[in-house]
């Protein structure tokens, strides 16, 4: 059985190798800066793994999940997304409160508490953030939506998931407006810096910034 940082390096890399599938591998300097660690910490760790049979790796070419690397990463990333979405509907957190705690608590081992929590919540296809919770068995429905970033002035969407989960963008998010299942329109792009003016709910305007616009996704 995985230890708990065993499975945060293998969510990680599971996440990397998602956000960029065209890559051969996922170097160790993209995994240190994503943990927060020092690459030789990385080294060591990538090499306990492969040991285990939990990935490939080969120093300076990167690394691969092997199926069962990918099995505990879609299981741990499972329990995180359905402790999210247990954290805002039952006991009243922010959608900005919840990722430490779901931190945490994704790595309980009991297989049998969270088929239970599944059914409970009514077996939630996303979580808070709009990302996709995985099936048991490892199964997951990407929805299909795109980058506000590559909207057109006078194009419509619904906010339908954030690339970006810390506190302080999910806070700002709020203070804008923006949550999720709002209906966006472009009203403006602004050529000199990127940035976006939107119409939100058809109601209140704002000034968002091309990092923000890249951080958010939307159904058309």
């Amino acid at each position: 059985m995985p230890s708990h940082t065993e499975e945060n390096y293998l969510k990680a890399i599971y996440k990397l190798a998602e956000a960029e599938p065209d890559t051969a591998g996922v170097s160790t300097n993209r995994i240190a800066a994503a943990l927060d660690t020092r690459a030789a910490s990385v080294t060591d760790m990538l090499r306990r793994l492969a040991d285990k049979g939990l990935l490939a790796y080969e120093r300076y070419r990167g690394v691969q999940l092997t199926t069962e690397g990918q099995r505990v990463a879609l299981l741990t990333i499972r329990k995180h997304r359905l402790w999210e979405v247990f954290l805002v509907q039952q006991l009243g957190f922010n959608w900005d409160e919840v990722h430490e705690v779901a931190e945490e608590l994704e790595h309980v081992q009991s297989p049998l508490l969270m088929r239970r929590l599944d059914a409970f919540l009514g077996f939630p296809a996303l979580d808070p953030h709009g990302d996709p919770i995985p099936a048991e068995d490892g199964a997951m429905r990407r929805p299909a939506h795109r980058l506000l970033a590559d909207l057109e002035v006078g194009d419509r969407g619904t906010l339908a998931a954030v690339k970006n989960t810390t506190a302080p963008f999910l806070q700002y998010l709020d203070k804008v407006g923006l949550q999720l299942g709002a209906l966006v329109e472009v009203l403006d792009k602004v050529g000199f810096d990127n940035s976006f003016e939107i119409r939100i709910n058809r109601e209140r305007t704002a000034l968002i910034s091309a990092e923000v616009s890249c951080n958010l996704f939307v159904t058309e």
